[in-house]
C-alpha cells in the first residue's frame, strides 16, 4: 500500500464532525471558563468598591461568585476530557459506518458505548442549554447599565433628568433591598463607565456568552454526528458479535 493510498484511506475514516465539534468545543469552553472566572472577579471590585460599603451587604454574593469559579474549574477539567472521549468515540464508529457494508460486524458492547455516549451528550445538552440561558443575565445587566450611562453621556437622548438616571444592583437581586447606597446615579454611574474595569469585565460577560453559545453548538453537532452513527450501527450491521 502506497503512502497516498493510506492517507486517502485515514481521510475517508475520519470523522469530521467529530473534529469540528471537538475543536469548537475545546474553544467554546475555553472561552467560557476563562472569561467567566475573570468577569466574575471584577464583577465582585465593582460591587465592594461602588455599590456597598458594609461587607456583610455582598458576603453572600462573594460566597456564591467563588462557588461558581469553583465550578468553572471542574466544568473545564470534564469537558476537555468528554470531548476527547466523544472523538476518540466519532472515530470508532464512523470507521465502523464506513465499513458496515463490508465484512466488518460491530460489536454488542460497541453499540452500547455509543448509545452511552449519545444519552450522556442529550443530557449535557440539555445542561449546557441552561447555562447558557443564565450566562445571558450578566451581560443583559450590564448592558442595561451601558445603556443607562450613554443615556447620561447625551442628555439630548432622553428626556429623563439625569440625577434620576441609575444602576441598581439591589434591583437584579445581586444585592439585598437594605444594601446602602446600592445604586449610583448621575455622574457617578457615568464615571464608572468609564473605568477600564467596568468596561473589561462588560467584554468579558460577552465573551464567556459567546463560549457558552460556541459549546453548545459543538454539543447539538456531537449528538447529531453520534446519533447518526449510532443508528447506522443499529439499522443496518448485518451482525453482532462478542
Amino acid at each position: 500500500m502506497g503512502l497516498l493510498e493510506c492517507c486517502a484511506r485515514c481521510l475517508v475514516g475520519a470523522p469530521f464532525a467529530s473534529l469540528v465539534a471537538t475543536g469548537l468545543c475545546f474553544f467554546g469552553v475555553a472561552l467560557f471558563c476563562g472569561c467567566g472566572h475573570e468577569a466574575l472577579t471584577g464583577t465582585e471590585k465593582l460591587i465592594e468598591t461602588y455599590f456597598s460599603k458594609n461587607y456583610q451587604d455582598y458576603e453572600y454574593l462573594i460566597n456564591v461568585i467563588h462557588a461558581f469559579q469553583y465550578v468553572i474549574y471542574g466544568t473545564a477539567s470534564f469537558f476537555f476530557l468528554y470531548g476527547a472521549l466523544l472523538l476518540a468515540e466519532g472515530f470508532y464508529t464512523t470507521g465502523a459506518v464506513r465499513q458496515i457494508f463490508g465484512d466488518y460486524k460491530t460489536t454488542i458492547c460497541g453499540k452500547g458505548l455509543s448509545a452511552t455516549f449519545v444519552g450522556i451528550t442529550y443530557a449535557l445538552t440539555v445542561v449546557w442549554l441552561l447555562v447558557f440561558a443564565c450566562s445571558a443575565i450578566p451581560v443583559y445587566i450590564y448592558f442595561n447599565t451601558w445603556t443607562t450611562c450613554q443615556s447620561i453621556a447625551f442628555p439630548s437622548k432622553t428626556s429623563a433628568s439625569i440625577g434620576s438616571l441609575c444602576a441598581d444592583a439591589r434591583m437584579y437581586g445581586v444585592l439585598p433591598w437594605n444594601s446602602f447606597p446600592g445604586k449610583v446615579c448621575g455622574s457617578n454611574l457615568l464615571s464608572i463607565c468609564k473605568t477600564a474595569e467596568f468596561q473589561m469585565t462588560f467584554h468579558l460577560f460577552i465573551a464567556a456568552f459567546v463560549g457558552a453559545a460556541a459549546t453548545l453548538v459543538s454539543l447539538l453537532t456531537f449528538m447529531i454526528a453520534a446519533t447518526y452513527n449510532f443508528a447506522v450501527l443499529k439499522l443496518m450491521g448485518r451482525g453482532t458479535k462478542f
